[in-house]
């Protein structure tokens, strides 16, 4: 399983913003510049993670980003939900209608044991912990 770009992304740009004083703004050509991430990609995502309330966007000349709430409160889950949607490792964890061999499937539990697992594990990840120095 792979990240998409986009959360990975949106990831590291989280990370940039939690590393910044409080309540200091970073324009998206500052955090472009120093994640290396495509400015025209990145412009996209801040705007999806503004809409999911993890960032907040100010106008104007001295206008920027920061983060909506402490780094403690952000979880990597929260930043790849609002990129990717609902998170799923396999088709088994998706809906028990989508597989046609979900009722007896033997690797049914496994999949739902380690999608439980893999869940858990990023909503503990906050940027409290990552974040860019």
């Amino acid at each position: 399983m792979r990240l998409s770009r986009k959360s990975d992304y949106a990831l590291r740009a989280v990370m940039h913003f939690a590393g910044l004083p409080k309540g200091k703004l970073a324009s998206i050509g500052e955090v472009a510049k120093a994640q290396s991430i495509p400015r025209e990609f990145l412009a996209k995502i801040l705007k999806d993670l503004t809409w999911a309330e993890l960032l907040l966007s100010f106008q104007g000349v001295t206008g920027g980003y920061r983060l909506a709430k402490d780094a403690k409160s952000i979880t990597f889950f929260d930043v790849i939900e609002a990129m990717d949607g609902q998170i799923y490792l396999n088709l088994c964890c998706e809906d028990k209608h989508e597989c046609s061999h979900s009722k007896g499937c033997p690797m049914r539990d496994f999949w739902t044991k380690e999608q439980d697992h893999y869940l858990k594990s990023l909503k503990k990840a906050n940027f409290a912990k990552y974040k860019s120095k």
